[in-house]
This record gives C-alpha cells, sequence and structure tokens, in this order.
C-alpha cells in the first residue's frame, strides 16, 4: 500500500491483505540497501494469520520517495511518524541488521508505540569499513558485491535456495545495486549509541542470531542479548542475510517468539 509519510509517498509491503489496523500490527525494518522484498514469506504468513503487517521501503528506497535519511537518529523518528500514518497503536517491531538499530531509535524516541522488539541478524554497533563506504559512493553494485561475498553463508555460495529456481544473493544484488546503499552504510558506521539505548529500554525483546554471520558477529549479538536482557536463538550455517537466506527458520522463530510475547 501506499501511504503519506511527511507529505511524501511511501510504500510499505502488507502480506498480501489489506491493512487493518485494529488487528496487532509487524512493523519489519529492512537493513542496508534492502527494501520490503526482504520479508516476502514472513509477511505473508503474519498477514493470513490473525496479524496486520507493513514492511516499509524507508525513504528514497525502491518504490518509496523522497531523499534517504542520514542517521540512525532520522530513522528512528522517522518510523516513529511512519507508525502515526498508518494509524496505528503500537507494534511488534522486526529489524534486520541495521534496521534493528532504527528499531532501537524508534524504541528510545517514542516507547509507547513499540510492544515488542525482535532483532535478526544485528548488534548494539555496527562497524563499516571505511572501504566499503568508499566503494558504495562509486557505485552501488560494486559495493553489493562486496557486502553480500561477506553477508551469506557458506550454503549460500554453493548455490543453495530455500526457495527453488530464486537464488537469493542474486536478489540482494538487484535491490540493493538500485538503492542508497552509502547513505545506509554512512548511518551504521556514525551510529554508537545502540548499546546504551539498549541498557535503558524495558520492552520485551528477543534476538535471532546466525552462526555464520561476519557482519555483525555472533559475539556481538550475545552481547546486545545481555544488554537488553533479551531471550535469543542462533540460527547455525547461516550467515548475516538471514531473512532471505533462511526464510523459513527465521519465520518459524519469529512465530515463536511473538507467540511468547502474547502470551
Amino acid at each position: 500500500m501506499e501511504i503519506q509519510v511527511r507529505g511524501i509517498k511511501t510504500y510499505a509491503a502488507t502480506g498480501g491483505k489489506e491493512f487493518d489496523n485494529s488487528l496487532e500490527t509487524v512493523l519489519f525494518v529492512h537493513g542496508s540497501g534492502l527494501d520490503h522484498r526482504s520479508w516476502a514469506l514472513q509477511t505473508r504468513w503474519f498477514a493470513y494469520n490473525g496479524f496486520s503487517v507493513l514492511a516499509p521501503d524507508l525513504p528514497g528506497h525502491s518504490l518509496s520517495g523522497g531523499e534517504p535519511l542520514e542517521s540512525i537518529e532520522e530513522m528512528g523518528a522517522w518510523l516513529a511518524d511512519f507508525i502515526d500514518a498508518a494509524g496505528v497503536q503500537k507494534a511488534h517491531v522486526v529489524g534486520h541488521s541495521q534496521g534493528f538499530l532504527n528499531a532501537l531509535e524508534l524504541a528510545r524516541q517514542a516507547p509507547e508505540k513499540v510492544k515488542t522488539l525482535t532483532g535478526i541478524g544485528t548488534a548494539g554497533t555496527i562497524p563499516v569499513n571505511p572501504a566499503l563506504i568508499e566503494a558504495a559512493l562509486k557505485s552501488a553494485g560494486q559495493a553489493a558485491e562486496m557486502l553480500l561475498e561477506w553477508g551469506f553463508g557458506h550454503r549460500s555460495h554453493l548455490g543453495m535456495s530455500a526457495v527453488p529456481g530464486m537464488q537469493p544473493i542474486a536478489i540482494g544484488r538487484q535491490i540493493m545495486s538500485q538503492n542508497p546503499l552509502a547513505a545506509d552504510l554512512q548511518a551504521c558506521a556514525n551510529y554508537s549509541n545502540g548499546e546504551d539505548v539498549a541498557s535503558k529500554l524495558d520492552i520485551p525483546s528477543h534476538l535471532i542470531l546466525a552462526g555464520q554471520d561476519r557482519l555483525t558477529p555472533l559475539k556481538a549479538g550475545e552481547a546486545l542479548a545481555e544488554i537488553l536482557r533479551a531471550s535469543y536463538v542462533v540460527i547455525e550455517g547461516y550467515g548475516h542475510m538471514l531473512p532471505i537466506e533462511a526464510p523459513k527458520q527465521v519465520l518459524h522463530q519469529l512465530r515463536e517468539s511473538i507467540a511468547s510475547f502474547k502470551a
């Protein structure tokens, strides 16, 4: 669906069903250079099982207008405005990588809008090699190649895919090459408040981490779980790009965690 946020057209996937803000809402926040397609399987399941779903493209990404936001703090504030524009009071917020940093900032700035937090393939800080940012400024496609080389686990590099006939690395490359990857990476590199923000939150939280994550290493994710006082699980055999690399496993964990939050 399309809605106006700050007077600018914003696209949000709804899982294939008409959005109904009277239902419990799950808000999915994509990672650097990505978009709503990261969440294709997960959004569809929740939309057809009693929830309403919103998976927006952040400003300047894919089907959303506007300029890309320059900081994680700005992205958190934008998410608060997006939730208001959708007519939602509180949401279960799920973020992948940078998307979870955005979710942390949303929770810091507008905790009343966040029912629960789930982070996937993430950490309290996400350092970025300056050479990668420099490459992204020259060519998003070139930087995407570098990022995806490190972002996927061994199985994906052998050509294995959870969806027959579709290659997740190729999907990631296609999306990232058309999006403001440099702006997102710079925002991640500049953000150092995640652990401090996490330590002050009192929101039920859960992390889904990857055993082969080379971008937000497992130890960093486990450290964030301790700071958040969050439960966590580790999906072995996969890398950083969990939502599109291991979509079924991620969906299973999301179903379990959000059901436990509701109990």
